[in-house]
């Protein structure tokens, strides 16, 4: 696996203490990283661009704004002390309103139009840049909690069978021709044919996709494997691939046998209850090892 472009810390390692502002998402890894800031007393500004849904925030120190307004952004992060930036959980591309720009959103109009053109990785990488350039540190969600990587082997009761195996293998070189292109980071392969992929919807859309394909399509005795991993290159300080609960249950809802991981790159929020939920549905949970930097 290559190493994270940018040079972040390693996996594990914690990020330096200092003011923290999270540009918050959607599900549980910004609601983690913020509990964990306020549990240990550090001090966080959440960031809510407008049309994210994060009511766990609520009570906090929240600020509240359009996209199209960076300087008041900017100006507020420095008001606050912030040093460090976290983006966590999904986001949905904005559609930006040049009549709503502020300044210095004037001024970045033009890269922004760009940036949101790019692969994920690519956009979060120049929109990363534009908070590097006015002096805050980016950092990612697994410098900032311990535990959350993936460990290595079989995570749970179930062992994956020698066709899961293979069905993970050939999955992982489906993911890394996709992250090539800077396309998506799951999937799914059954008996050595793949059932999908996952693009712009998510992990979600792609278990949903694999739940819908006919039994006609579905050939030899593989059940179906998701795999997840970066993308090769990847700089892990944003937009990792991660797992819950709730990607057990869609994936026993799709009928596969499984779920492999590539050890220490993949995001899981709750392994004890991931494992548990896998248990609980017969499937297996395995962090496979990570591919060799070609």
């Amino acid at each position: 696996m290559a190493e994270p472009a940018g040079g972040p810390a390693p996996a594990g390692a914690p990020a330096p203490v200092g003011a923290l502002a999270l540009v918050a998402g959607t599900g549980a890894l910004p609601r983690l990283i913020a509990e964990d800031r306020r549990r240990r007393g550090l001090p966080l500004l959440v960031v809510r661009f407008e049309g994210t849904q994060a009511p766990w925030a609520d009570g906090m120190d929240v600020l509240d704004l359009p996209f199209e307004k960076p300087g008041r952004l900017f100006k507020a992060m420095r008001a606050k002390g912030v040093t460090q930036i976290c983006f966590a959980g999904a986001m949905t591309r904005p559609k930006l309103d040049p009549l709503r720009l502020d300044l210095k959103g004037v001024a970045l109009i033009a890269k922004a139009l760009t940036l949101l053109r790019k692969g994920d990785d690519g956009m979060l990488r120049g929109f990363a840049s534009i908070f590097e350039d006015e002096g805050f540190r980016m950092v990612g969600a697994h410098e900032l909690l311990q535990g959350l990587l993936a460990p290595e082997g079989v995570l749970g009761a179930r062992q994956p069978s020698e066709i899961d195996r293979e069905d993970a293998a050939r999955a992982a070189s489906v993911v890394a021709a996709l992250g090539a292109v800077d396309v998506g980071q799951a999937a799914v392969v059954a008996s050595g044919v793949c059932l999908g992929v996952e693009a712009i919807a998510g992990t979600d859309a792609l278990l949903s996709e694999v739940a819908r394909v006919p039994a006609r399509l579905r050939v030899g005795e593989g059940k179906g494997v998701l795999f997840k991993a970066p993308k090769p290159g990847q700089d892990w300080r944003l937009d990792l691939p991660a797992i819950g609960p709730d990607t057990v249950t869609r994936a026993a809802e799709a009928g596969l046998s499984g779920i492999a991981l590539s050890a220490g790159g993949v995001l899981v929020l709750g392994l004890d209850e991931t494992i548990a939920a896998a248990d609980a549905a017969g499937l297996f949970l395995w962090g496979r090892p990570a591919e060799p930097a070609p």
